[in-house]
């Protein structure tokens, strides 16, 4: 049996405002982390100008669009870094990041959820 080394628990006499980040935190769901953040889901729902019931739901989930964790990640104070890992290394996947934007456009807003593309010219 495999057991993680864990971080201790913060002590009630301790000075620091908010948990400091840990280099190899061990995995966790959402609403441990908003828990960890000392935030409810009420607090969440305001700052992410959404009702806490569609907070509960997206803590629940265990599939979802990277846009909506990318804003509940963002809306505690923390980065989405997506990676792919490898037996030789790790690959950071900037598909999903708002920096991967052309400088100068706008981001192509669209009202189908899906669309066709066009097939290519012979």
């Amino acid at each position: 049996m495999i057991v993680k080394d864990y971080p201790a628990a913060p002590r009630p006499d301790d000075p620091s405002p908010e948990p400091q980040a840990l280099p190899n935190s061990p995995a966790m769901p959402l609403d441990a982390l908003r828990d960890r953040k000392q935030l409810t889901q009420m607090q969440m729902a305001q700052l992410l100008k959404i009702s806490q019931g569609a907070v509960s739901k997206v803590e629940r989930r265990s599939d979802m669009f990277v846009s909506t964790l990318r804003n509940y990640v963002r809306a505690i104070g923390g980065n989405l870094e997506i990676r792919a890992v490898f037996p030789e290394g790790d690959v950071l996947i900037d598909q999903f990041s708002d920096s991967r934007q052309e400088p100068g456009s706008t981001p192509r807003v669209s009202s189908r959820r899906y669309e066709r593309k066009a097939a290519p010219a012979l």
